[in-house]
């Protein structure tokens, strides 16, 4: 069993749902039972997702802690029945066991049998209108479980021929049941690059149209194919504000399962000042001061989440702990 320290990676502190904590087992996703396996081992704990939601048996709020609920087999063998994706996360080591994890799918139910059949654990929610003060290990199993079973919904058909797919390697693989087509697929991460572009005591920040009022963040896009990361945060923040970088570094990254992101954090020096923006990009782009950011919120404007990359870049900049 092989644990990645996430602060021996890189001396930083990692950014909320990127800790890591589990020893990912790829030479068990060759067992062709490995599923069946699982779910006749006492020390396997499973983490249902319905429908995007995560299952909570506390929300948090006020100082109180969120309390994701994994649950042995054992003590929920109904659930088995009717799930449907499933998908071996990985292992965790602790001081008693090293329990293994299986995301197991129940969409299939129907929104009051959602409520009626976990009430005895707890309710389904959104893992971002989860408090950021959700242990960080336990963050990214639930957001591990909730892109690879997003990732298994979207793919159940096969993009090559048009036949249905099964899944295999522990769920992290499916194929074409077309014997003359036989492609597999795979788990896709979309690349995007977020940006904190300075002008010595400045900030770019820009706003979206279908954002809140009064919210402002730090530009960011998708990378093209063809492109480099690099490249791709100059050409976001041309197009999108119409200034010019330089001097571009990539700091740390976090991955975003809202649906199947992985947001690379960058600052860049601005080689131009005036903005131009590009309305049909954004609504809005301006220069603020530190001083105008720590104001934000007598002017009716507000930053991100305190759980996004976006946040941590900007307070980092802005000299704030976190």
């Amino acid at each position: 069993m092989q644990i990645f320290e996430p602060y021996k990676l890189t001396g930083l502190k990692p950014n909320h749902l990127s800790f890591g904590g589990l020893d990912r087992g790829a030479e068990l996703h060759e067992d062709k039972d490995c599923i069946q396996n699982l779910l006749g081992a006492e020390e396997t704990l499973l983490v249902p997702v319905w429908r995007k939601l995560n299952l909570f048996s506390k929300i948090g709020g006020k100082g109180e802690k969120p309390l994701p609920v994994f649950l042995p087999v054992d003590e929920a063998s109904s659930l088995i029945s009717i799930s449907g994706h499933k998908v071996f996360l990985g292992r965790q080591k602790n001081t008693i066991k090293t329990p293994a994890y299986l995301a197991i799918d129940v969409s299939a139910i129907d929104e009051e049998e959602a409520e009626t059949s976990f009430a005895e654990w707890g309710s389904f929610n959104d893992l971002r209108n989860i408090s950021p003060l959700i242990d960080g290990v336990e963050g990214s199993i639930l957001a591990y479980a909730r892109a690879m079973i997003y990732w298994h919904s979207q793919n159940q058909f096969c993009g090559i021929c048009g036949n249905p797919t099964k899944p295999s390697k522990c769920g992290h693989q499916r194929d074409c049941v077309n014997s003359k087509c036989n492609s597999s697929h795979f788990p896709r991460t979309d690349s995007a690059v977020i940006m904190l572009v300075h002008d010595h005591d400045r900030l770019l920040l820009g706003r979206q149209k279908i954002w809140p009022k009064g919210m402002y963040s730090l530009l960011a896009g998708y990378v093209e194919p063809g492109e480099t990361i690099e490249h791709a945060v100059a050409r976001e923040v041309y197009e999108e504000s119409g200034i010019i970088v330089r001097n571009i570094k990539y700091l740390h990254s976090q991955p975003w399962p809202f649906p199947s992101s992985l947001m690379l954090g960058f600052t860049a020096e601005a080689v131009t000042k005036k903005i131009n923006y590009n309305d049909n990009e954004i609504e809005d782009a301006q220069w603020f001061t530190r001083g105008e950011i720590i104001e934000f919120k007598s002017q009716g404007k507000f930053l991100p989440r305190e759980l996004s990359i976006s946040r941590r870049l900007i307070n980092d900049w802005l000299g704030l702990k976190h």
